[in-house]
């Protein structure tokens, strides 16, 4: 899609024509100023939030160890990049880090995190309920009977205990190598071995269903080929609910380009489900070889960020968010990782290790924060009280005689709303 085309169709499936009716005391505010003002967006423009674990708890350091956490005072600096970009947050529920001894969960520090970021106008996320990979050894120990009863149990004691902070999970991840993992064993595995994908996907999603009847439950993969398809429908034929299907797209061997990107969302589309973007990398480094299959494999001492990667870095992540944006079937982006040198040591980030922003990280700011937003603009309304106004989808205020109201733009097209201070 050439950019100009992209552009767009940004424009049309993105932004509302608005017409706004400003009211003072029920009376129409004719002939003044006013200053209307976006504060969020509709789009869930999102990251990881693993780094800002110990910050949010007030830990000196990362407190499980695990490779994405750093010390909580270079999270201080990271997290203010983080907010001027991001409204929606992905933490980490992996079973193996979350519980490694059986009943004892790490509940309030994920608690404590959620709540970090819910204060600061951001929504949260789930990540995942269920996987074969950093899933609790212990489940090893146990019957499958034994493992299908601890997972279900796992699943509604959290997605009932966190309702409220987090609405939002993927329920289970990468189904359609789940049955046939055979990196190293594990209980899952031999459960959706035993029972199948449709049956494991369907336990799970009804114990989050029953807990949180109104959260938003997600299937996410890798595997974008027609195996993913094929499970797709079989879940839907069997009456399974899915509010949203989750895309990975970690492009450590490279940028997909516009054309693959959209052939890849047009298929998923034809569900009529949301699409989230749900895990997404392009690196300022070295490519992969394209003949690694298992991303995983790839183990290098050291992967730094060049100069040279980071101009294409920055060139593909505005041409990648463009993509996204023009397709009205996506509803969310889910970046993984603000900084380089989390998942596989790659320089994936916005901001290098020694915490300066690189080239992509302007990039994206100029489109969420610039060219994607309505700042503080004063106009006038004319003699019925109204001002005319076209902008992004979210939250806006309007300022009048020392008084601010609040208003949504919720749909493309054209929209009438009311202002009341």
């Amino acid at each position: 899609m050439p950019p100009h085309t992209a552009d767009a169709a940004v424009r049309t499936h993105r932004t509302a024509d608005a017409t706004l009716t400003v009211t003072l005391d029920g009376a129409p505010l004719t002939g003044a100023e006013v200053v209307v003002a976006q504060r969020d967006h509709a789009f869930l423009f999102g990251c990881t939030g693993f780094e800002f674990i110990p910050l949010a708890n007030g830990e000196p350091s990362g407190g499980d160890g695990s490779p994405e956490e750093i010390p909580a005072e270079q999270a201080e600096h990271l997290a203010e990049l983080w907010f001027e970009l991001f409204n929606f947050a992905t933490l980490p529920f992996y079973w193996g880090r979350f519980e490694p001894a059986r009943g004892e969960p790490d509940t309030e520090r994920l608690r404590k995190t959620a709540r970090w970021f819910a204060d600061r106008g951001c929504a949260v996320k789930g990540h995942p309920l269920a996987w074969h990979t950093v899933t609790a050894e212990w489940l090893l120990d146990l019957t499958n009977e034994e493992i299908a009863r601890e997972q279900a149990a796992r699943i509604r004691r959290e997605v009932s205990g966190f309702a409220g902070l987090i609405d939002m999970w993927d329920v289970i991840n990468e189904v359609v190598i789940m049955p046939i993992f055979d990196k190293y064993d594990n209980g899952i595995t031999r459960l959706c071995r035993e029972i199948g994908r449709i049956p494991m996907v369907r336990m799970v999603f009804d114990a989050a269903r029953e807990a949180n009847p109104g959260g938003t439950l997600l299937l996410n993969d890798f595997d974008m080929s027609a195996a993913y398809e094929c499970l797709i429908e079989g879940l839907l034929e069997a009456g399974i609910t899915i509010d949203a299907l989750g895309l990975q797209s970690h492009m450590h061997q490279g940028y997909w380009g516009e054309e693959k990107t959209l052939e890849v969302i047009d298929r998923f589309a034809r569900y009529g489900l949301p699409i989230h973007f749900t895990e997404t990398t392009l690196l300022s480094g070295h490519l992969m070889p394209p003949e690694i299959v298992d991303l995983n494999d790839y183990q290098i001492p050291e992967w730094p960020s060049t100069p040279e990667g980071e101009a294409r870095q920055a060139d593909e992540i505005a041409r990648h968010y463009k993509t996204l944006l023009s397709h009205p079937s996506v509803q969310a982006m889910t970046y993984w990782g603000m900084a380089d040198g989390g998942w596989l040591g790659a320089p994936g980030g916005f901001v290098r290790t020694d915490g300066t922003p690189k080239p992509s990280y302007e990039a994206l700011r100029s489109l969420v924060k610039g060219e994607w937003w309505l700042p503080p603009t004063t106009l006038a309304t004319d003699e019925q009280g109204r001002v005319r106004f076209t902008g992004f989808l979210g939250e806006y205020e309007v300022t009048a005689a020392g008084r601010t109201a609040r208003f949504r733009l919720d749909a493309p097209g054209e929209a009438t709303l009311d202002a009341a201070l």
